[in-house]
This record gives structure tokens, sequence and C-alpha cells, in this order.
């Protein structure tokens, strides 16, 4: 389970910071050398760095070349802290006009939008957003990205319940992503060194009679892909499947909207219309 989540904090001052209120940051005492944008940066600077662990008000102030207590007076803590630095890497993403396209080639582009901030900030994938921070940076990648299911024939709910369910599989394959690279520097061996390694003594207490089925699929696949596990092939083949479902619903929902029979297969002799006499 993620230890991190967004929307940990004061949700009022949370929001006051996320869209900038005058309120959030009252002007009292010294006159103030640095900006909430400042600290957001250095922390995400840090984060995609070392990793969220790493950003404590202590070691964002130490960036700054501040004492820790100035932080206070522009973030409250880390939970606030946390929204603001998402909030940013949202409002910062590349954001591919797909008006016009097909739906399919739209949706697409968001899971590779949002994949593509994973690998920039793999911190992030890491981040529970299950209660929104509601910021401008996220309410604006709401808004695009539900324009791709814009159109469709589609409810409002059904429109955010695709949307979820696209972007619960990318976070998912961007977390196990990460988790091979981090194995990877940890032994600092290749998965094919791995399996060079091991695979002599496997090979010698594996019995493929009593496990047919593991060793013909597991020998197929690790040929073919080179690991027991390959990120890049699963974002491929999962972005495929996730869109086949989504046209269980989509299609019927066009159809209707638009008067057009779904597609499927020509209706049977015995379910065609009788032919006027």
């Amino acid at each position: 389970m993620p230890s991190d989540r967004t929307s940990a904090g004061d949700p009022v001052r949370t929001l006051a910071l996320l869209w900038r209120d005058p309120s959030a940051t009252p002007r009292r005492g010294p006159a103030r050398g640095l900006s909430v944008d400042a600290v957001v940066d250095a922390a995400v600077t840090l984060a995609d760095g070392e990793g969220l662990a790493a950003v404590t008000m202590r070691r964002v102030a130490q960036a700054l070349e501040v004492v820790p207590m100035t932080l206070y007076t522009y973030v409250p803590g880390k939970a606030e802290l946390l929204d603001l630095m998402l909030d940013a890497t949202y409002a910062r993403m590349e954001r591919a006009d797909s008006t016009g396209e097909p739906w399919r080639k739209r949706l697409a582009a968001i899971a590779r939008e949002n994949r593509a901030l994973f690998e920039a900030h793999p911190w992030a994938a890491a981040v529970s957003t299950l209660r929104p921070s509601l910021g401008p940076g996220s309410i604006a990648k709401y808004e695009h990205e539900l324009a791709a299911l814009d159109g469709l024939g589609l409810s409002d709910t059904e429109m955010d319940d695709c949307l979820t369910h696209l972007l619960s599989f990318v976070q998912a394959n961007a977390r196990a992503a990460i988790d091979a690279n981090e194995t990877r520097a940890a032994d600092g061996l290749s998965d094919q060194q791995w399996w060079d390694r091991a695979g002599p003594l496997l090979a010698r207490v594996l019995d493929p009679d009593a496990f047919p089925l593991a060793v013909r699929v597991g020998s197929a696949a690790g040929a073919a892909r080179g690991s027991a596990h390959d990120p890049g092939h699963a974002f491929r083949f999962g972005l495929a499947r996730v869109l086949d479902g989504l046209a269980a619903l989509i299609e019927p929902a066009r159809a209707v909207d638009t008067g057009e029979r779904p597609p499927g297969p020509d209706p049977t002799p015995d379910s065609a219309p009788s032919p006027a006499p």
C-alpha cells in the first residue's frame, strides 16, 4: 500500500495554496525572499533525484539555502507540499491535441502521456490519489483527458469510470517498471545476467514432467522478451486489452448516439427480418 497520498493535509489550507489564494500565505514579518513555486520546484527536483522519502522540510530548506522554519511560512508541511508537487507535475505535462482522432487513438495518447509523466517523475506513481487534490494542474489534466471520451454517447459517470480504469492500469504498469529498474540498480545485474546465474540450478532441480505448462510457457515467454517481466511489452499488451474492454461499452453507446448499428456479425438467418411478401 502506498504510504503517501494526496489531500492528507488540511483541505482548506491546501486548496488555497494550490490555487495560490493570497490568504494561504499571509505576509507577516520580514520580507519574503522565496515563493511557493520555488519551494515546490526544489521539492520536485529532490524527489526526481532521490525519491519521495528524501523530501523533508529540512532537505528542501537545504536545497534553497534557508533555515527549515522559513519553509513553514510558505507551506504548512509535507502533506500539503506533496499536493503542490503533484499538481505542478500535472500542470507541466505534455498534452497532445487528438481532436478528430478515433477514440482508441485518443485514449492511447492519454495513456502514453501518463506513462511519460511517471517515467519523468517515478515517485508520482507511488502516490495514492483516491482523494484528489483538486488543484489547477489536476483539474486541467482531468478536463483534457475527459475530452478524449466526450461525444461518444457515454454518460458522465461512464466517462469518469472509463478514464479511471485506464489510468489505474497505467499507474500499475508504471509501478512495475519502477520496481524493475530499482531491482536492477540494487543488485547490479541485468535480467539476462540474473537468469544466467539462476538458470543452471533451476535446470537441475526442476522436473519438466511435473510442471509441463510452467516450463513450456515460461521458456517461451522468457525467450521472447528476455526476462520474466518486460514492462514495455506489458504496457503495450495491457493497453490494447484495456481498450478492447472499453470498446464493449463505448461502441454500443456510440451506435445509440449516432443511430448506427453497433459493430458485430451480420444478423443470422433466424434473426434476420423476413422479406416482404
